[in-house]
């Protein structure tokens, strides 16, 4: 868990440095603009609302259904299906993935948004692959390779995304 968030902030800030620092060459006059940081500063903060929307509705929701006795507060230990699970596998990450956009536009780089925050979200995919599924198979076994045959890892159908900013 401790990795996992120590990744998160190094590919935010160091993210939003790395942009800033191609910004100085690449695009010194969009980064001296207080207009061009209010256009984008508009949609990153309505971006990051939503974001926050969906990782707070599908987290309560894996909190109350995927924890059974007692057990660490951020772990689970009970498959969940129903509910945002039953559309898409990772709706948690679906929702995730948008946060380096959101934070990119919050501060402007140029360089973050066009360059850095796509890679960030590649390689979010690649990890959620990599990590997150393999471990949800040494838990859960065939009944997770089962979910994985019958539900995608996301799913862009406008019903299962509108289900992301509702209450469960």
């Amino acid at each position: 868990m401790i990795a996992r968030l120590a990744v998160w902030v190094v590919m935010m800030f160091g993210g939003a440095a790395l942009g800033i620092v191609l910004d100085l060459t690449w695009f010194p006059n969009l980064i001296k603009s207080i207009y061009f940081h209010l256009i984008t500063l508009v949609p990153g903060a309505g971006l990051l609302r939503l974001v926050m929307l969906v990782s707070k509705n599908t987290g309560r929701a894996l909190a109350k259904r995927g924890r059974e006795g007692d057990i660490d507060k951020f772990e689970t230990n009970k498959l969940v299906t129903e509910g945002y699970y039953s559309c898409m596998r990772h709706p948690m990450h679906f929702g995730l993935l948008f946060f380096p956009l959101a934070f990119a536009l919050v501060i402007g780089s140029v360089s973050f948004i066009i360059l850095i925050a796509p890679l960030e979200i590649i390689f979010m995919i690649v990890m959620i692959k990599l990590m997150e599924e393999p471990e949800a198979i040494r838990k859960f076994g065939d009944k997770y390779r089962q979910y994985m045959h019958n539900v995608p890892m996301f799913n862009l159908k406008w019903g299962c995304i509108k289900k992301l900013f509702k209450e469960a």
